[in-house]
């Protein structure tokens, strides 16, 4: 049986905390997903003003190629950002990365977890109902770049130590 090039490096995948000094990396990742990116400026603030944030890399060969963000308030997460390179996508490490943000999220006492999704985009629509989420209402002319409502949608999470949640999770205290 031959072994998959894409598979094997998955188990390469290294999550960890966001740094200061990986902004301008993350910055790169924010324009190739995203209409409205981020500023340097949003991001600092996030790492060292906005004490319910939590921000994760994921890095492949010491390379950052995704990253993920939320606000861990009482016991509700709410997720600000995901996002993959783009030379990146379509090898389901997106769905490793929310993994990951989840887990960290369930690690923190989070009982659920929110976010708001464009209604047009069904690509991560369909990423957030396979791992539990259900659409919980629209947001009307949401994004401001074009006026387009957001899905909200929410999902349970399993209390932290439950179906292997310890295994591979990540510090973002």
């Amino acid at each position: 049986m031959e072994s998959d090039p894409v598979r094997d490096q998955s188990t390469e995948l290294v999550f960890r905390l966001m740094k200061l000094v990986d902004i301008p990396h993350i910055l790169i990742i924010e324009r190739e997903a995203f209409t409205m990116p981020w500023t340097e400026e949003a991001f600092r603030n996030e790492l060292t003003h906005n004490h319910f944030a939590k921000y994760m890399v994921m890095e492949l060969h010491g390379h950052i190629i995704g990253y993920a963000g939320m606000w861990a308030i009482v016991d509700e997460a709410h997720v600000t950002n995901i996002a993959l390179l783009e030379a990146y996508r379509g090898r389901k490490w997106g769905e490793r990365l929310l993994d990951e943000l989840m887990k960290t999220a369930a690690f923190l006492g989070m009982k659920s977890i929110t976010l708001e999704v464009r209604v047009s985009n069904e690509v991560a629509q369909n990423l957030y109902r396979k791992k539990g989420f259900r659409p919980a209402g629209t947001r009307k002319g949401y994004y401001s770049d074009n006026r387009e409502d957001a899905l909200i949608m929410w999902a349970d999470l399993p209390e932290y130590g439950e179906q292997g949640m310890m295994e591979g999770s990540v510090d973002l205290k």
